[in-house]
């Protein structure tokens, strides 16, 4: 079964960049896009819509998946599009929209909080639990946001695509974190950032130059060998490592500079209720003003 890349919205600027980008990211994976408008007070069909109370609200949120429908389409008139609004509450409706996507976009504000449609404990909730990869994207995300910029420093859509970032952590699961950042660094024909974060254990010593030395070293040879199964996959894919001292959340927020798109895996929750994603997912939601795709892992 082919799954739709699919896109929340709500209207707001960080819910339409993130549908423009996932209608980017569904071509690349020659995928259809689905949009979708979870409000709770769409009527049953034997509510009498009449009334001006329902009415209204009714309208607004008929045009906001139509206008991004409409606008869409001319964008992108290559691209399969579908849209549906869904009387459910919007938590609940992108968990059970993600269940069947290859990934879900929704909008970020970073800074100031996840917000829109995704406000609040339900963005985070949602990303929590999500079963399939959930991509952060912030307002005014453009197309040649994703391009490094030429000689006269413009960015535009025909220069190439700006690396992608991924977030290795050799002491955990990470094959379907790899194996999307790899995928997505083959679509767009751009070198993949290998990012992994080393540091020496606390004692009640300072550790002398050789055993930071000797720490570094066995870093490194665990990031080259965890990549060489993935490097035989993807034989096209430069592959540059970028080994950094610290803690991985500073360390990943600064090394995803300059990037198209950062990569990171999270631990799915498996509990009924809340919603932390952990330190390194929470700081880099916050944090990094790129496209951040959240892969759950268990």
């Amino acid at each position: 079964m082919t799954r739709p890349v699919v896109a929340g919205l709500d209207g707001s600027s960080e819910s339409l960049a993130a549908a423009d980008w996932a209608a980017r990211e569904a071509l690349r994976r020659e995928l259809p896009l689905r949009l979708v408008h979870a409000w709770e007070g769409l009527p049953d069909d034997d509510t009498d819509a009449d009334l001006p109370e329902i009415r209204a609200p009714q309208y607004h949120a008929r045009r906001i998946l139509r206008g991004a429908l409409e606008r869409l389409n001319e964008h992108y008139p290559q691209l399969y599009i579908a849209a549906e609004q869904i009387r459910r509450q919007p938590g609940p409706a992108l968990l059970a929209e993600a269940e069947n996507a290859e990934l879900l976009v929704i909008g970020s504000r970073g800074m100031s909080g996840v917000g829109g449609f995704m406000s609040g404990s339900v963005a985070m909730a949602t990303v929590a639990h999500a079963d399939r990869p959930v991509v952060l994207v912030r307002a005014g995300e453009t197309t040649a946001d994703e391009h490094l910029p030429d000689d006269s420093g413009t960015a535009l859509a025909r220069t190439p695509y700006r690396d992608v970032a991924v977030a290795v952590d050799s002491g955990g699961p990470c094959d379907d974190v790899l194996d999307f950042a790899f995928r997505a660094a083959e679509l767009r024909q751009a070198p993949l950032r290998a990012v992994h974060a080393w540091h020496v254990p606390l004692t009640g010593a300072i550790p002398g130059v050789e055993e930071r030395t000797r720490i570094r070293e066995e870093a490194e040879h665990e990031l080259t060998e965890l990549l060489e199964p993935w490097r035989a996959k993807y034989p096209d894919v430069v592959v540059r490592e970028n080994l950094h001292e610290g803690r991985a959340a500073h360390v990943l927020v600064r090394a995803a500079g300059g990037a198209g798109l950062l990569v990171v895996g999270h631990r799915r929750r498996r509990a009924a209720v809340g919603s932390h994603t952990g330190p390194v997912a929470h700081a880099l939601i916050h944090h990094v003003n790129r496209p951040v795709v959240l892969v759950p892992h268990d």
